[in-house]
């Protein structure tokens, strides 16, 4: 993939002043032994449309828990260790930023900050609404078993493309700049297939159609153990005549965020529940209405959508009664 430098920022180190006199400690507190992670290097940012930048980087190395991605001061990301790269939403047209990375350990260490990368966002046309085309010529080859390589032939706009976003089965999972036409998708799943699309965004937001479809499949195998929601409980609850299933789950330890779930009721039902935000750490709760009557026998399992856009399995099935 092709990234662009981008000129660094000036940072001043108070540790560097002082590391004759005295010890600086842990970055970011900490208990545990051995030092901190480096600094994440690579760092790119890249605006995706008036009110959001695409945020890269490269591993800083073995022993990193997640990655915690700042605007200025301020803490706006913060990602498993295996994902180097975030959307930075809610910003505001027409308006520089700087972005940095710092690493956390599995001990809880805080890493230096990288070097700056920055970015501007382009003034917000209101009065845009033409999308841009669709992007053609979509091809793709297949890099190694949680690696595929995409590449297409650029979109256009009347007032230029900001950013291209590679989905799977319709999810966003990659993004990269309005300047690029190629790039390495990564964190897949080997013997899985995927079918990949790629939709071009202008500074408005507006949103192409999608691509023509490439199929491709990685190579070895996925028995898919480990995807599926562990600790699958259900209990009955009774508020103000109606009946409720309190659903509670440990999320699938997995190389990414998982913000959506597939809730399977019956065999006959099923709902989404997409986390609004930042999802959950740990135990995730959820409650769903199941009518005024009681004595109703209901069978409940659920699944996520993994961080590659395709399903994972599913969690045990279990069987509740309402009002017991």
């Amino acid at each position: 993939m092709r990234r662009v430098p981008l000129r660094p920022g000036r940072r001043v180190s108070v540790c560097a002043a002082l590391l004759l006199a005295v010890s600086c400690g842990t970055a970011g507190g900490g208990s545990g032994e051995g030092p901190a992670p480096g600094a994440p290097a690579g760092v790119t940012a890249d605006a995706g449309s008036a009110t959001s930048v695409h945020v890269m980087w490269n591993a800083a190395g073995s022993g990193v828990r997640t990655y915690e991605v700042y605007r200025g001061p301020t803490k706006v990301g913060e990602v498993p260790a295996a994902q180097h790269m975030v959307d930075v939403t809610r910003l505001r047209p027409a308006t520089r930023y700087v972005f940095t990375v710092r690493a956390r350990s599995a001990d809880g260490r805080l890493g230096p900050p990288s070097r700056e990368a920055r970015a501007r966002t382009p003034a917000y046309a209101a009065a845009d609404q033409v999308a841009p085309s669709r992007p053609g010529g979509v091809t793709g080859r297949v890099v190694d078993g949680r690696a595929v390589q995409l590449s297409w032939t650029a979109a256009h706009d009347d007032r230029g493309v900001r950013s291209y976003a590679v989905q799977q089965g319709g999810v966003k999972i990659h993004g990269v700049g309005g300047g690029q036409t190629a790039t390495v998708v990564t964190g897949l799943r080997p013997g899985t297939g995927y079918t990949f699309t790629v939709r071009a965004q202008d500074a408005a937001g507006n949103l192409s159609p999608a691509s023509t479809p490439v199929r491709l499949t990685t190579p070895g195998t996925d028995d898919r153990r480990g995807t599926a929601p562990t600790g699958f409980e259900v209990t009955s609850r009774h508020e103000a005549g109606s009946y409720y299933l309190e659903l509670a789950w440990e999320p699938p330890r997995v190389d990414g965020v998982i913000t959506e779930y597939q809730i399977r009721l019956d065999e006959g039902t099923d709902s989404s529940l997409v986390w609004g935000g930042t999802p959950p750490r740990g135990r995730a709760h959820h409650s769903l209405y199941a009518g005024r009557e009681a004595g109703q026998v209901h069978r409940v399992r659920l699944r996520a959508r993994l961080p590659d856009g395709t399903w994972g399995g599913f969690s045990t099935e279990r069987t509740v009664t309402t009002g017991r």
